[in-house]
């Protein structure tokens, strides 16, 4: 991993609330609002978009752990703003906390757990079906 990143750094992610995003089953809608699916999505991209210029080309990030609350609804039309800020850096390990707001203010906290490896070592991994050496 290059050099540069710090405890602080931020990234965000916006996007606008479709029907797409609604909490949903089998295509089945169960309400018509941002889902926790969603939020999540959003939380590992800002989260991902921190360490995207410090990877070396042999590198990529992989998710190791999500923590959410999901505590307010957001309707269609609305506009959510992701906000990761790192928390924690330990060797090959990145920690964000993440905010997510609406218009009217918090609907989301959490924190994102990405690990830093070769892409080879990834490879591996996946071929062998294990998580050994994630960093998990």
């Amino acid at each position: 991993m290059k050099r540069g990143m710090k405890v602080g750094d931020k990234a965000v992610v916006q996007a606008i609330v479709t029907p797409e995003m609604f909490a949903q089953f089998e295509g089945v809608v169960v309400h018509p609002a941002y889902s926790t699916v969603s939020m999540v999505y959003h939380m590992e991209w800002a989260s991902r978009k921190i360490i995207l210029p410090y990877l070396e080309d042999h590198e990529e990030g992989m998710g190791a752990a999500v923590t959410v609350k999901h505590v307010a609804p957001t309707p269609e039309g609305s506009l959510v703003t992701v906000t990761a800020t790192v928390k924690e850096l330990r060797d090959n390990v990145v920690i964000t906390d993440v905010e997510v707001k609406n218009e009217t203010g918090v609907i989301g906290i959490g924190e994102v757990k990405q690990v830093i490896l070769p892409k080879e070592k990834i490879r591996q991994m996946l071929d062998r079906g294990t998580n050994d050496e994630r960093g998990a």
